[in-house]
């Protein structure tokens, strides 16, 4: 049974450097793309935010001297560019996929409007939702959070390296608890670093369902889209 028929993918721009510890690992992307299509051919609507952190991460240059706002426009610009190497490696394996900025730049890529992006998903294009929200301060995460909401989502899924919520980084301790679900409340009484907190409050307020769960198993996203119990969903109630 298929759980989710339109989702907001968001995954990290580090996922994408593989083991090269820097820029686009075109193994990883292309991995990335497969597992991703597998869903789009079962019918399922995909919107995606990427975020730049490969590239390069706006907070971490204010520590080396950049000023805040420059900084954070040179990540949305690094998004851009993790966006288009989404788009190019969707097309060559017979993906249909458009890239919408948040702010201006064709022909890059079109400008987004909530209208466009609902009649392309209407038509099984993948929807690659660049540029984070356009405004410095604010993180990629808050980006997947608004953009889920504004194109109707029926769920933010975070793909990460680790397969679900746990109460402790399970790397650190082997004895971590796993959670299968959490409400909001839960989240924020436990202290568990899901999203950034402006992201979780905006998924709060507007009832958006949080999926946390490990991109990097091969199967793991159509598995989930297939109503398997993979990661950790955190909703209202």
């Amino acid at each position: 049974m298929q759980t989710y028929q339109r989702i907001l993918l968001k995954l990290s721009g580090e996922s994408l450097m593989g083991k090269n510890g820097y820029g686009i690992d075109e193994n990883k992307l292309m991995y990335y793309v497969t597992e991703i299509s597998t869903i789009v051919n079962m019918g399922v609507e995909v919107g995606i935010v990427m975020g730049g952190g490969n590239i390069f991460r706006g907070l971490s240059g204010t520590q080396k001297g950049f000023d805040r706002v420059k900084g954070d426009q040179m990540g949305m610009l690094a998004t851009v560019i993790n966006s288009l190497a989404l788009h190019s490696a969707f097309k060559s394996i017979g993906i249909s996929s458009e890239v919408f900025t948040s702010i201006r730049m064709e022909p890059v890529g079109q400008l987004y409007q909530k209208e466009k992006v609902l009649a392309a998903l209407s038509k099984k294009i993948v929807c690659i939702l660049a540029g984070g929200t356009g405004n410095p301060y604010f993180t990629t995460d808050t980006a997947a959070a608004l953009r889920a909401i504004e194109i109707e989502a029926q769920a933010l899924l975070k793909g990460t390296r680790v397969d679900g919520v746990y109460s402790e980084d399970p790397e650190k301790n082997p004895k971590a608890q796993k959670y299968e679900t959490l409400t909001f409340d839960e989240s924020y009484q436990k202290k568990l670093k899901i999203m950034d907190l402006t992201a979780f409050t905006l998924c709060s307020e507007n009832n958006m369902p949080i999926v946390v769960f490990d991109m990097n198993k091969k199967g793991n996203l159509s598995a989930l889209l297939q109503g398997k119990n993979i990661g950790t969903v955190i909703k209202k109630n």
